[in-house]
């Protein structure tokens, strides 16, 4: 049987595992046992124990249920509620008023939390109620938090680079860094779309609040000042290299857990239901990738990347090109499958091609983060919307129409970073000059 022949039993073994509901770790097992079997006479046992073994005891990793506890613990605090009191004031008087507050809520969460899902469900716990009970127009409001939610995967710390910095085995410290500028300029496509949003639509946008003086607004903003020490504290120990990811984690975990205390919010309880919640998610995330790793191993015995970076190779497509072909594949792989099973299904595979095409590891990963953002709010998987949808009681299509707008502009975002790449690349280099 030739190779094309026993690839394609791979591709379908795994396509069809995931067609018929098994979970995302189990088909990865099950298309890696496959592969094991027809491309290599190794000892199957031996190769999975060892595997699975060699993917879960990177230090790296220890990072990853780290930043999810502080995130958990935070969710249950009232930093949460804090977050919309503090920023509000000073969005009275921009075009759009308290619209942009969630968008702002998030971009900050996302800082501490690294988890797109915690960010989205944060936010809307607080800013969806009120902005509806202001007057805002409630499919631009649960928009903006569906779409300004996925900043949970690209503002550093995320969860989703610690994944992808493993997987292409690269400076998870560089990849926070170079995730800093992107989501900032998300932050701002997100803010214009809702100012402009606003301006042609005068009669859905309620009456500006009286505005406050300088003074008043400076103490709305103290009740930031926790949640801002935390960001310095978690961020600037990793920049100026002072702790690791993973130290500074720790680090962030204490310090939540000592303000949730101080704000009087943690109890035994709720440091529970937070521990709890953190281990399913990292729990989850651990079977991924060690599924993930065992099939690499099943794709390294047949041949499957290196084929596919000649044959990338051998078409000889530009850089831009293979960028637009691969845009749209992740687009359709987000409508079913989650962002972080997207990337450690395809960092093994893809990264040599891109590499052999001349396209930096560090940008491809953001540039992959980016498009992933998209599964978020991509129906029928997107996390973001199944969140949104407990919350409000709306149906997936309402919440996919009311996405769709910041859907585009993740695109608009994505095509930015391709056409300048030094969006991304600009504060890697420049730290580490």
């Amino acid at each position: 049987m030739s190779d094309v022949w026993l690839s394609l039993i791979l591709i379908i073994t795994l396509i069809g595992s995931l067609a018929l509901g098994v979970w995302v770790s189990v088909a990865l097992f099950v298309t890696g046992v496959v592969g094991i079997l027809l491309f290599s006479s190794a000892p199957l046992t031996n190769v999975l124990a060892t595997n699975i073994w060699s993917s879960s005891a990177e230090w790296s990793l220890a990072a990853l249920p780290l930043f999810i506890w502080m995130g958990e613990i935070l969710f249950r605090s009232r930093m949460s509620k804090d977050l919309f009191s503090g920023l509000a004031p000073w969005m009275r008087s921009l075009p759009g008023g308290l619209g942009h507050v969630g968008i702002l809520a998030s971009g900050i969460f996302a800082a501490v939390s690294g988890s797109s899902a915690a960010t989205c469900a944060t936010v809307a716990k607080v800013t969806v109620p009120e902005l509806k009970a202001r007057g805002y127009d409630e499919k631009l409001v649960v928009g903006t938090i569906a779409g300004s939610g996925t900043l949970g995967l690209l503002i550093p710390p995320s969860i989703i680079l610690i994944v992808y910095g493993v997987a292409a085995e690269l400076s998870i410290a560089r990849l926070f860094v170079a995730g800093v500028l992107p989501g900032l300029m998300m932050i701002g496509l997100f803010m214009a779309y809702v100012a402009i949003w606003s301006w042609r639509n005068p009669d859905k946008v309620p009456a500006k609040d009286p505005p406050l003086s300088f003074v008043q607004k400076l103490k709305a903003t103290c009740t930031l000042l926790p949640v801002t020490l935390l960001i310095i504290g978690i961020m600037g120990s990793i920049y100026l290299g002072l702790a690791s990811p993973t130290d500074s984690a720790a680090v962030g975990v204490v310090i939540a857990l000592l303000l949730s205390w101080a704000f009087g919010d943690l109890s035994w309880k709720s440091f529970k239901d937070s521990l709890i919640a953190a281990m399913l998610s990292s729990s989850m995330i651990a079977f991924i990738l060690a599924g993930s790793a065992f099939l690499t191993i099943a794709m390294g015995y047949s041949n499957i990347p290196m084929n596919l970076a000649r044959w990338i190779g051998e078409l000889g497509m530009s850089p831009y090109a293979l960028l637009i072909v691969l845009t749209l594949f992740f687009i359709i792989l987000g409508s079913f499958l989650d962002g972080i099973s997207i990337v450690v299904l395809t960092t093994a595979i893809l990264l040599p091609a891109v590499q052999a095409v001349g396209i930096d590891p560090i940008w491809f990963g953001l540039y992959l983060v980016l498009v992933v953002e998209m599964a978020q709010i991509t129906p029928p998987v997107g996390l973001n919307l199944f969140v949104l949808q407990g919350m409000t009681g709306h149906d997936i299509v309402y919440l996919s129409k009311a996405a769709l707008p910041f859907f585009l502009m993740l695109v608009l975002g994505v095509f930015l970073v391709i056409l300048f790449p030094e969006i991304i690349l600009f504060l890697p280099k420049l730290m580490y000059m």
